[in-house]
């Protein structure tokens, strides 16, 4: 039955974990063989350059040895770097490029020191001088791996015991017993609401296993304490175990709360220093034993001291053997307090792994423990939950398996089977009969709850009505401003140029552009009185993070910048998120797991700023629903409306930022990231700036004004009515009607929102109108009008009256196929070529009718006999044939008035008026054509993006980062080459 289940889980899981240590094993390989110790730093897991500044001996014995950097500062600080407690670390001299020293493990990191144990067998091996220089690697974690084979080889082994009923439960050998009968609870939290009071008592009544589900801001940690202080009560002995140790000290400071007595294990330097006092070690220390003790390490120290200065042999091994018989008794006393510790506490707390029996757990019987539960499960590996249950005969497991599944190193392990948690396996295999759902969340606004809940949780979830409708206006001392009054703010870059930066031997992406962003919308909250400690700026990729923090982190030190993954189980007021990808070919990496984007906007409580490519990450059905849902429910802008200096699908870091350093106010950007009024956006977007937008819809479904009906979409789609349409192709054929009219000009309502108002500058760029924006706030609006010919200059003498000059055509588009943005419409090229003969015809006809005109000015210049430029002698009217060979002339004649240069040979036709003009007329800037080239030019920019001439130049300097990246790859490669020069010298020598 469940036994051939466990024996070809644990198989396959024996196999997957050996995968993902060889993947970890060569990562760290490759570090120390293929890359220098400089860029081993440079990527956080190196640290070089320290020096000894104390060593003492520690809990169990241990030497622990503190590095601090070489003092060339005042006050020397450690690099930035990866390192956390726990993590394996080799030990290696600076001077020396061998083999390691020894191994240890980090116990504590500060930003000036780190402190290492080394195990004692190293005690007298490892000499370290205060003087030499040394440097720290990770190494892989062998202890970690031991710790969880171990654990899967007792569950193997495990055929009978207080356990057996809960793995046949678990590997589906049996079906969980009915729920017994309990009695009516009296709850220590009287403001449970019905889902987390339902939760307790289902936990409280099963007998093997009960499953809480707890989404985003459901309060599944005060959920899971209260059924701990139920258990507590009814006398059980509950083992709490998390995969991570915050997340255990978060349950640690919920206990501590309520005078439980509990017992935290691990390290004190892996914990919160408010939890420290429940920690084993200052339980230890304030015991009966613990002077003894103090003595007893004391000892050990002077005669470890004692033994390096002596130099006689066998004096040192006398003194080798006093610790020894030292430590034996320091064993056994810390031993036997330990054991008083641990039976004392009702609740004892630890992670997964440690929880191991190689720990103080050891020291108690096998079925001492009644319940197990384990918070966080479904972040955690199947192996490591074995871990503490094989410790209970009953489970009751936490967690939010729609959030980020366990971190891996071998994908190929994670695809076969290894990020699968058990919490995961266990609700598609049992369902409803053990699991219950925490359904009202205390976290969110209602807007930023809404897409969630449709999005991963089969909309079961609601808000709770103290934070449903809840703004950062509403927090003290925030000014009510358009960022501070909208729950969901969507910043979109498409069209904008503002591409990831392209490193094809780096997995990791940033994007330049959404940094600048970013800035500026940090900078509007916070000058609108939001704390910059109550901000978080969120984005999928280590480089984009590095980026955003050399930006912002000295101007705002509160300012937490992290990636999804270092956020899981946080919260703050404002979340901003930098999605990065921005690329032609559509691709969105990271952004594809869906639970991840759902940890990422599910971190904020009032506000969150999503800033992204739509064309880009639209590509994905998930984000896509996202975008749609900022779309409707929240503000949308367009980077247009932000920063001057874009060059539409073009962009430049370094010449962006030519007008200040990254992240100051560009020109024409009020302290708010509003944009000030008279700005025009470089694509002939119009004035861009931010307005309070009539058309969003409240929570309730009621519109804000009476010109609710037009809900603007960036998909392109509106709702008019209750029906949708394309707002792109109703723009457009609202303007085409317009041009085929007799209307001058054409107005669009207040109620357009900035990225529609965008679409309608666009499309009138196309067909050549004029376009402006004016107004303020709910009665800014944008107005389209036809162009008045510039008139033909008359010759002298000439009524004006008298002076023909044709309608000049339509700007001729580019032959290319175009895609118009967001709107999935390819333009056709036979439809353009058509067209474009159609103009040129129209060209044609209107040049002949000039040189009619200008025959008729002529012939009334002869009469009067009045001086003037030499004209083209022009046949009677009535003489068809000399007409037609007096236009062919006149058509050979340069279009500039007064200009009597022929074109024949020299000549250049102007696109834009469809005359030809001499060499020193062509210019469309000299004979009037200027408006309209610059108009086609930001086109072609927008839709080639190449900069052309009469555009500007193309900004070929280097992104800084980039830059970056490339000094990175190019000392690597010289390394290499160093190192191959290296062995070739070794083997002529030999």
């Amino acid at each position: 039955m469940a036994s051939a289940a466990v024996e070809s889980f644990v198989a396959k899981q024996l196999d997957l974990l050996e995968l993902e240590r060889d993947a970890e094993v060569e990562e760290r390989r490759s570090w120390q063989e293929n890359i220098s110790v400089k860029e081993l730093q440079s990527r956080g897991v190196c640290l070089l350059k320290l020096q000894v500044s104390s060593q003492r001996t520690g809990l169990y014995g241990r030497l622990l040895v503190t590095f601090e950097p070489r003092k060339c500062g005042s006050a020397p600080v450690l690099p930035s770097n990866s390192f956390t407690s726990g993590d394996i670390v080799g030990l290696y001299d600076s001077a020396n490029q061998g083999s390691q020293l020894a191994t240890g493990i980090l116990t504590r990191i500060t930003p000036k020191a780190i402190t290492v144990a080394f195990d004692e067998t190293h005690d007298f091996q490892l000499s370290l001088d205060r003087g030499n220089s040394y440097r720290l690697l990770k190494l892989a974690n062998d202890v970690t791996y031991k710790r969880l084979k171990k654990a899967l080889i007792t569950l193997k082994k495990y055929h009978s015991g207080p356990v057996t009923s809960l793995i046949e439960v678990l590997f589906g050998g049996s079906t969980p017993s009915p729920a017994s009968e309990i009695h009516p609870v009296t709850f220590y939290n009287t403001s449970l609401d019905a889902s987390q009071k339902e939760a307790v008592s289902f936990a409280l009544s099963q007998k093997e296993l009960a499953i809480i589900h707890g989404p985003p801001g459901t309060g599944k940690t005060t959920t899971v304490v209260e059924v701990i202080l139920q258990a507590v009560k009814q006398g059980l002995k509950v083992l709490c175990c998390a995969p991570s140790n915050i997340a255990v000290d978060n349950l640690v400071e919920r206990l501590a709360r309520c005078k439980q007595r509990i017992l935290r294990l691990g390290h004190p330097a892996r914990l919160l220093e408010s939890i420290q006092q429940h920690s084993l070690d200052a339980v230890l220390a304030r015991g009966d034993t613990a002077q003894i003790v103090t003595d007893i390490r004391r000892d050990i120290d002077q005669v470890f001291v004692k033994n390096k200065k002596n130099q006689d042999k066998r004096e040192k091994s006398n003194a080798q053997n006093e610790i020894k018989l030292l430590r034996k008794e320091l064993k056994e006393r810390e031993e036997a307090a330990m054991l008083e510790c641990l039976t004392s506490a009702d609740v004892v707390l630890a992670t997964n792994t440690g929880a191991s029996s190689d720990g103080p757990l050891k020291l108690l019987p096998e079925s001492y423990f009644d319940v197990v539960v384990i918070d966080e499960c479904a972040q955690a590996l199947e192996a490591s939950c074995w871990i503490p249950l094989l410790k209970a005969r009953k489970c009751v497991l936490a967690g939010d398996h729609k959030q980020l599944p366990p971190t891996t190193v071998s994908h190929k392990a994670a695809l076969a089977g290894l990020s699968l948690s058990l919490m995961e396996r266990l609700v598609e295999q049992l369902g409803r009969h053990a699991v219950r759902m925490l359904t009202v969340q205390y976290r969110m606004h209602q807007a930023i709850m809404q897409w969630a809940s449709e999005a991963s949780y089969c909309g079961q979830l609601t808000a709770h009505p103290s934070v449903a409708g809840h703004l950062l206006r509403d927090l003290p001392g925030v000014a009510a401003t358009e960022e501070t009054g909208a729950p969901l703010l969507l910043v979109d870059t498409a069209g904008c140029g503002l591409f990831e930066l392209e490193e094809n031997d780096d997995q990791s992406k940033g994007n330049p552009g959404e940094v600048r962003l970013v800035a500026l919308h940090v900078q509007a909250l916070v000058d609108a009185g939001v704390q910059a400690g109550d901000i978080a700026i969120i984005t999928p990729y280590n480089l984009q993070v590095d980026l955003l923090r050399q930006s912002l982190a000295h101007r705002y030190p509160e300012l937490e910048i992290k990636s999804v993954d270092g956020f899981q189980g946080r919260e703050k007021e404002a979340v901003i998120l930098s999605f990065v990808r921005s690329n032609r070919r559509g691709e969105v990496g990271f952004l594809a797991e869906d639970r991840r984007i759902n940890v990422a906007v599910t971190r904020a409580r009032r506000h969150v700023a999503v800033i992204c490519d739509s064309r880009t990450v639209n590509n994905h059905a998930f984000l896509k629903a996202l975008v749609d849902h900022f779309t409707e429910h929240g503000e949308v802008r367009t980077a247009f409306e932000y920063l001057d200096d874009i060059v539409p699908e073009n962009y430049s870091h370094e010449s962006s930022q030519g007008r200040g350093p990254a992240g100051a106010k560009p020109p024409g950007v009020a302290s708010s990231g509003r944009r000030l009024p008279g700005r025009r956006c470089p694509e002939g977007g119009g004035e861009a700036r931010t307005v309070a937008r009539p058309d969003r819809k409240k929570q309730d479904g009621k519109s804000l004004g009476p010109e609710a009906r037009w809900r603007p979409s960036l998909n392109g789609s509106c709702t008019e009515g209750g029906e949708g349409r394309d707002n792109t192709e109703r723009f457009r054929a609202m303007i085409t009607e317009f041009v085929a009219g007799e209307k001058m000009q054409l107005e669009f309502p207040a109620s357009l929102s900035p990225h529609d108002r965008m679409r309608v500058h666009q499309i009138a760029e196309e067909h050549g109108l004029k376009h402006d924006s004016a107004g303020e706030g709910r009665t800014r609006r944008i107005t389209v009008s036809k162009r008045v010919p510039p008139a033909q200059e008359p010759l002298a003498g000439a009524d004006s009256r008298d002076h023909l000059s044709p309608t000049p055509p339509s700007p001729v588009p580019t032959e290319h196929p175009v895609s118009e943005p967001g709107s999935g419409v390819q333009l056709d090229l036979k439809a353009l070529h058509l067209e474009r003969l159609q103009r040129e015809r129209r060209a044609k006809k209107g040049q002949e009718a000039v040189a009619a005109g200008r025959q008729k000015l002529v012939e009334k210049k002869k009469k009067r006999e009045t001086k003037g430029s030499a004209a083209i002698d022009m046949p009677a009217e009535e003489d068809f044939d000399a007409l037609v060979s007096a236009a062919i002339k006149a058509d050979n004649t340069c279009g500039f008035p007064k200009c009597t240069a022929s074109v024949v040979t020299l000549g250049q036709l102007c696109l834009h008026c469809g005359r030809r003009y001499c060499l020193s007329h062509h210019l469309p800037e000299v004979h009037g054509c200027g408006e309209r080239a610059r108009a086609q030019a930001r086109q072609r920019i927008s839709r080639e993006g190449v900069l052309c001439a009469g555009s500007g130049t193309k900004d070929r300097s280097l992104d800084p980062a980039k830059r970056a990246q490339l000094q990175r790859r190019l000392d690597r490669r010289l390394d290499e080459l160093t190192s191959q020069r290296k062995s070739k010298k070794k083997e002529q020598g030999k």
